[in-house]
């Protein structure tokens, strides 16, 4: 079967897939072109173009009586705008929001909604609105031959396809829509600016995009929040239409409080003081006391975050709020729109302001020439009414005596038939001798007026001229300074958890059966508190809320929990392994707390050790981290915190009352491991727990020490103590008699 075909019953036929193919197409381009996309022309969509146009056909000039907005979508929809009448006032709404666009359309009396919500608008029955002065640039040249007109939906009107737009409003107000299979998102541009790299276009043809950003570096947002994109990154959007930028917030320190004072581009206040009042009641930011919106008519942005002392650092904090609230937010950029062969495009700069140029050019050839042939059709009735006038008794006698004088006045005096229609047409009481003088005038005025005209048309410097002034005048009357400030700024970052929780004292208490507690303060005694039943202290670790707490078990495995997770000292805590899994049979043995960047000494009593920071034992993973190899049958010793490892010398004694000093530097720095050898004890001997690595001690150079054996002591002077000194490794020296089972050090 063909395409079109037709039945017996004279009824056509198509197959269903060129049917629906024909029809989707049809309204994807009528949705394209005239719904959702911008005319590069006069930057605005067929609706706001209708809605413009019928409120300059009411009368509602900018300085005109407001009148009720039912009345304005009233007639765009009865004449031009066959569609629903709340998305036409929704249009209406945003050209009069100024807090939406940046050069607003109308100018509205009563409520248009507040920046917080847009959609709290009143009904069209109760507001009122007219035109602005700014829409004069869209209107003001309508009505001189400047564009093309065409029929209404219904036939019975004409409406204008374009409006004739002194300036390029599709860069000044921007605009944002979705069609079928492709978007515009146009941001607002300052009118001085736009209009300078205008003029910079004009003034140079092959002007490169570096220069035309020098005018116009970025866009220009309602709202005066910063724009923290790089200009090396706004310079690639204005090359290819594409991209993305970011708006942050800002704020200013009045006696201590931070006071925002302007929100990016549509950014409500209210949500973004309820994202900050979550993390307040999360106890996110425990360095905020109170959060207030002070906004009013004087300051339509004012939210006041009250910091909990004057201690908390307001840059991190206000970063943290940048990254995770609409205090900064991205923005897409893409620069879609119709251009003047009627085609969706996405366009960069350069491209926009040139084809607009080019639209000007027209819009204003079209003018003069309109204007030029009303010249001389003037001129033409001028030179019949002269006539007329030299020989007014003749004219007079024909008009009196003649059945058809308009054709003898043509013919006696060689009159056109319009030159002869207006003088018939002419009112006696201007026939006086006066009005020689008058038409003589007025033909001397227009006839400069028609050679003004020809000469700029005839030379394109004229004509380039008469535009640059003409967008000169209009940025001087219309333009405002730059609300968005271009500042390049650092990424935002969020605080990690540990800053986020208030740094209080405290100390964490490990039993031997597993439970921990955290407890506030460091002056608790661990051992006083109270235990279970044939439970007792371990382990205690003092360190800060806002960090975490290592712990190691006896298989050299190594965890970590945030120490505000912690249960209560003013209970008996939990089970350890409630939250964390260790090895089966294994028994968690300390507490490690304190800074991250901390030294510990980790060692086995098989005379096996390392190196470490506090922060290599942290981890996400409830079964912990390997981090001690241990020998076979070797155990854990305590971990020693080093001040110094350059500096500090290490005494290792063995239960055969062997001891060796060496300098701490020797071993090796490890994130998990075996250790390096620090004492030499035989595999068997260490395997059969014969021999063993029995205490360790970290001294600062030329410090003495004392050894313990039950209640008699040895001081070992820093003298004395180089006769133990050796190197890391080797079986160290023995011990004096009496000596040879130490029980403790004592530094």
């Amino acid at each position: 079967m063909s395409n079109n075909a037709y039945n017996e019953e004279g009824i056509e036929q198509m197959p269903l897939q060129a049917f629906a193919e024909k029809a989707y197409l049809d309204y994807s381009m009528y949705v394209i072109l005239d719904r959702a996309l911008p005319h590069i022309g006069d930057g605005l969509k067929p609706v706001q173009r209708r809605i413009v146009y019928a409120m300059s056909e009411l009368g509602l000039s900018a300085t005109a009586k407001f009148k009720k907005s039912a009345r304005t979508v009233g007639d765009v929809l009865g004449k031009f705008h066959p569609h629903g009448d709340t998305a036409c006032y929704e249009a209406m709404v945003l050209m009069a929001q100024s807090f939406s666009y940046r050069y607003p359309l109308i100018d509205g009396q009563g409520n248009w909604g507040s920046a917080d919500e847009p959609k709290s608008f009143a009904a069209m029955r109760y507001t009122e609105s007219r035109l602005t002065p700014y829409a004069q640039t869209l209107l003001s040249e309508l009505g001189q031959g400047t564009v093309a007109w065409g029929p209404n939906f219904d036939g019975t009107l004409k409406e204008p396809l374009q409006l004739p737009a002194r300036l390029p409003n599709i860069l000044l107000n921007g605009a944002t829509g979705i069609a079928v299979g492709m978007a515009t998102d146009i941001p607002p541009h300052n009118l001085r600016e736009v209009a300078a790299a205008c003029i910079q276009l004009l003034e140079q043809p092959d002007a490169p995009l570096e220069l035309l950003c020098q005018h116009l570096p970025a866009p220009d947002y309602p709202t005066a929040a910063e724009i923290i994109t790089p200009r090396s990154d706004l310079l690639k959007i204005y090359a290819s239409g594409n991209g993305t930028l970011r708006l942050r917030a800002r704020y200013e320190r009045e006696q201590g409080d931070i006071v925002i004072t302007d929100l990016p581009y549509q950014t409500s206040g209210n949500k973004v003081l309820e994202q900050i009042a979550a993390q307040m009641q999360a106890k996110k930011l425990p360095m905020i006391e109170d959060l207030r919106d002070e906004s009013d008519h004087e300051n339509p942005t004012r939210l006041v975050i009250v910091p909990r002392s004057n201690r908390v650092d307001v840059e991190p904090l206000m970063s943290h709020l940048f990254a995770t609230t609409d205090l900064e937010r991205t923005y897409r950029v893409n620069l879609n729109m119709i251009g003047l062969n009627g085609r969706p495009m996405v366009k960069g700069l350069r491209e926009i302001l040139g084809e607009w140029l080019t639209f000007r050019f027209a819009t204003v050839q079209r003018r003069l020439e309109y204007r030029l042939q009303q010249v001389q059709d003037r001129l033409h009735l001028l030179e019949g009414l002269l006539i007329a006038y030299l020989n007014l008794d003749e004219v007079i006698r024909i008009i009196r005596n003649e059945d058809e004088p308009k054709s003898i006045l043509m013919e006696r005096f060689g009159l056109s038939e319009r030159q002869a229609d207006s003088i018939l047409d002419t009112r006696l009481r201007h026939l006086a001798r006066l009005e020689e003088m008058k038409i003589r005038g007025e033909q001397t005025t227009l006839e400069k007026e028609r050679q003004q005209l020809e000469r700029t048309l005839g030379s394109k410097t004229r004509m380039k001229n008469l535009i640059k002034k003409e967008i000169v005048a209009d940025a001087e009357r219309y333009g405002d300074p730059r609300r968005s400030l271009l500042v390049e700024r650092s990424a935002a970052e969020a605080l990690d958890e540990s800053r986020l929780t208030p740094s209080e004292p405290m100390t964490v208490v490990l039993s031997e059966k597993g439970w921990i507690r955290a407890a506030k303060g460091h002056e608790i005694d661990p051992a006083s508190l109270s235990y279970k039943s044939g439970d007792q202290f371990l382990s205690a670790a003092r360190l800060r809320s806002n960090q975490q707490v290592a712990f190691l078990d006896s298989s050299g495995r190594a965890y970590s929990l945030p120490v505000h997770t912690l249960p209560s000292a003013r209970g008996q805590g939990e089970p350890l392994t409630g939250r964390l899994t260790p090895p089966s049979g294994a028994q968690f043995l300390c507490t490690l707390g304190g800074e991250a960047e901390q030294w510990y000494l980790l060692a086995s009593d098989a005379g096996y050790g390392f190196l470490i920071q506090l922060k290599d034992l942290y981890g996400k993973n409830k079964s912990g981290k390997a981090l001690l190899n241990l020998p076979t049958n070797a155990q854990l010793l305590p971990p020693l915190p080093v001040n110094n490892p350059q500096q500090e010398l290490l005494v290792a004694i063995s239960n055969e009352g062997r001891l060796l000093l060496f300098p701490l530097s020797e071993l090796p720095v490890l994130q998990k491991g075996k250790g390096n050898k620090m004492i030499a004890i035989p595999a068997e001997r260490a395997a059969s727990r014969d021999e063993l690595l029995t205490y360790l001690a970290i001294l600062p150079p030329n410090t003495p020490i004392t050894l313990r054996t039950g209640r008699r002591t040895l001081t070992l002077s820093p003298e004395k103590l180089e006769n133990y000194r050796g190197e890391r490794g080797r079986r160290g020296n023995k011990l004096p008699h009496g000596f040879q089972q130490v029980t403790g050090i004592e530094e």
